[in-house]
């Protein structure tokens, strides 16, 4: 089996933290989104939405989207670490916490970077506006995380899951592309920062 990654990308990254928490070793094709290796026909083919990252197993099936790559390794791959949840409950809240973290946070980044840098102009249409609301909303988000970590170690719970993988990309996503001070400013997520970044699968 194969990743397609660019392995600077925020998704990209997900995956690898993941598959290193899980001890896997997947063989890597580098390619270049901003040159549009990820437009051409023997890419597109493979992956229904034309992105990275993207996961090919050797019968030819293709999975693309990071969280079900990750949730495919979680399955194949006989661990205890547990990343989605253990008891219904847990399980449960990590999906709730994910899809927060996910469109209050992450992808509003997303949407502030692309459309501020007008990164991508040559392929869709970047809306300077949209991108200043985005991040704004990327800002109003930043105190309810830290308010959830004031009260647990991780964003879920006392164990570290999938979401704190999200949730550090998207922290240092705000930090390094969109230039907030998030450490500086939340004393809860600047603990937690500091506990995630030490974990071997961050290195």
């Amino acid at each position: 089996m194969k990743i397609y990654e660019t392995a600077m990308t925020p998704s990209c990254k997900r995956v690898s933290i993941f598959l290193k928490e899980l001890g896997v070793e997947v063989d890597r094709i580098a390619l270049n989104v901003r040159e549009g290796d990820n437009l051409q026909p023997a890419f597109s083919s493979k992956s229904v939405n034309g992105k990275v990252p993207l996961l090919e197993l050797d019968d030819g099936t293709t999975i693309c989207e990071s969280v079900a790559i990750c949730r495919y390794f979680d399955e194949a791959v006989e661990n205890d670490l547990a990343l989605f949840g253990r008891t219904a409950v847990e399980k449960a809240k990590v999906e709730m916490w994910h899809r927060v973290v996910e469109f209050q946070g992450l992808y509003a980044a997303f949407q502030a970077f692309r459309n501020i840098t007008a990164i991508y102009s040559d392929r869709e249409n970047c809306v300077a506006e949209w991108g200043q609301e985005s991040k704004e909303r990327v800002g109003a988000f930043l105190p309810l995380l830290d308010k959830q970590l004031a009260e647990s170690p991780y964003v879920v719970s006392d164990r570290f899951t999938i979401v704190d993988i999200t949730a550090f990309i998207f922290v240092n996503f705000a930090i390094n592309g969109l230039a907030f001070s998030v450490l500086e400013q939340y004393p809860n997520i600047a603990r937690w920062f500091e506990t995630v970044a030490a974990r071997p699968a961050f290195q």
